[in-house]
This record gives C-alpha cells, structure tokens and sequence, in this order.
C-alpha cells in the first residue's frame, strides 16, 4: 500500500511518501519537504508567531494535495516539540485543522524516542543487541535503550540544535559556548542512569540531520553513495572540529560537507550536544542509522494493519 507521512518537525516539515508492506522495508516513493524553522518563530512568551503559523497551514495544505496527487491510501500527520512545547499549541493545531481539514497529531517527546528506537532496531536487527539511540532533533534531544524492539528507557529533553542556537545568539564569544556546553552536559547527567542502569549498550547508534552532518565533517562517505554505506561518527574526530566549528562564520559553515546554509547556525550547538552524548555514556563513536522517526511512524502503523492488508498492495 502507498502510505504519506507528514512530519512537523521544528526546522523543517517533510512529506515523505512510501511503497510498503509488512515484512518489507519502506521503499520511498517521493519526498516533499519546505524550511519552516518553527523553532524560530516563537515569540518571547513561547508562542508560534502567526507567521509561523501561516507557514505552517500553507505547507500543510501542500503537502496534503501532494499526497492526493500520488494516491496514498493513508497519512499519518503529526507534530514534535516546537509545536507541542508551544504555549498556543491548541491554536496553532485548530489554525491548521481549520485551513487544510488535517488534524496534526502531537507526538510526546517519549513517543518520538520510542519510534526512532523502533527504526533503529529494525534497521539493525536483533544481532545489534542491546542498542543506545541517540536523535538530536530541532527542539529536543531524544534517547532511548534497550535489548528488545521497545526501548527499556526513553526520554526526552530541550536540547535540539535549533532550540539552542535561538538561545546562543548569532555571534556567540568563547564564555557563552563554555557556558552552554555546561548547560548541555548537566541537563544529559541528569537522568544519564535511566540507561547506565540497563547495562552498557552493544551497539550506540545515532539519526537525524544533525548527526549525518556532523558525521559528514568528520569523513563520513555523501549521501550519494547510498543508505547501505557504513557511517560513524567518531567522537575523538568531533572533538577536533569543535573548536574549529566555533571558530567559523556562518557562510564558513555553510560551505562545509554535508551542512545545508538554513541549517549552518545550528551545527555548534549540535556538536556540542553530540559530543556531551558519548562523553557522557562514554562512546568513542556514533554509528549513523539512514531510518529515523518517519520510518518508524510507518512501521508501527503497517504493525497495526491486518495480515492480509500488510502483504498486499491493495
């Protein structure tokens, strides 16, 4: 069956579109996606701007159409933590619902860990063992551990790479990246034993833009070379860009390999939350997973539909 995703993250809104069946992997059909940069377009009090808004309906009701023109048979719409840590939340969602006549749903920051994890083991498989997962999102930091296709421990905290670079300013001195940098590890700490106590993971994994970015820097192959190339992140390889990144203007860092000029302002705040990551669990590396939460969203449904509707097309 054809099946749409619409995925409202807080840097971009992406429509994916996949050929899937149970006991098969998601082959993409198409892909659709715009900057919306919600994580940017709160106002002082923690609100979504009504251009963010606008923005937002607008690309909603694109991304529908696009999904009517290619013949999915079931969306699955929803929104993470710049719309759902917003205070006008409800207002942003009954705007949307309003307009296009799709009801965004607002996905828990656990539930966001819980699914990646889903994708990430059934990229990996069983021979992984216990896996720890790491996604840095544009609001949130999600991780999650375990042996089984359920995470043993998932959460969810405030520190995605946009979320951080809208608090860090555009030219940030040396003191003001030390002082995030202590922020960022404490807040990890903090509930760093959810996943020590499970025992030390077989396999540490990485997703999300950030991640793959970071990896690219660090000598990983281009996405041109497929999905089936093995990545890494190295943290020994990190911690020698951190202090160079820091360094950069945003232009410098648009032109590095594999960072996008809408995203270049985010990269320090990400290696940063990167590298407190598997300081903290104490990880050499990062192995990178192409699957994430979208892939994940589309395997827990596919779970739910009956034998003969997952191993058909009709």
């Amino acid at each position: 069956m054809r099946l749409a995703v619409l995925d409202i993250g807080s840097n971009t809104g992406h429509l994916l579109v996949v050929d899937a069946h149970g006991g098969a992997a998601p082959l993409p059909a198409s892909s659709f996606k715009q900057p919306l940069r919600l994580a940017e377009h709160l106002d002082d009090d923690g609100a979504v701007t009504p251009s963010g808004i606008d923005a937002l309906a607008g690309f909603t009701a694109a991304a529908m159409q696009v999904a009517e023109d290619k013949g999915c048979a079931d969306l699955l719409a929803f929104a993470t933590s710049a719309v759902r840590d917003a205070v006008n939340a409800d207002e942003v969602l009954d705007t949307v619902t309003e307009r296009t006549g799709t009801r965004l749903e607002v996905l828990h920051g656990e539930d966001e860990a819980r699914l990646t994890f889903l994708a990430v083991r059934r990229w990996f498989g069983w021979s992984a063992g216990r896996l720890a997962v790491f996604d840095i999102g544009g609001g949130s930091l999600e991780i999650a551990a375990g042996k089984d296709e359920l995470p043993d421990v998932a959460w969810s905290l405030p520190l995605g790479a946009a979320r951080l670079a809208r608090s860090l300013g555009p030219s940030p001195d040396d003191g003001e990246i030390r002082a995030l940098r202590r922020r960022i590890r404490r807040e990890i700490a903090q509930d760093a034993g959810n996943l020590l106590r499970g025992g030390r993971p077989d396999r540490a994994v990485a997703t999300s833009k950030t991640f793959r970015s970071l990896a690219r820097i660090c000598g990983a192959a281009p996405a041109a070379d497929g999905m089936l190339v093995r990545r890494g992140l190295p943290l020994a390889g990190l911690r020698e860009w951190i202090p160079k990144l820091s360094a950069m203007t945003r232009d410098q860092l648009a032109d590095l390999p594999g960072v996008s000029p809408s995203r270049a302002h985010q990269i320090v705040p990400g290696a940063l939350v990167a590298e407190a990551c598997m300081d903290i669990f104490d990880l050499a590396e990062l192995e990178i997973c192409p699957w994430a939460l979208r892939e994940g969203v589309i395997l827990e449904r596919l779970d739910t539909l009956p034998h003969r509707d997952r191993t058909t097309d009709a």
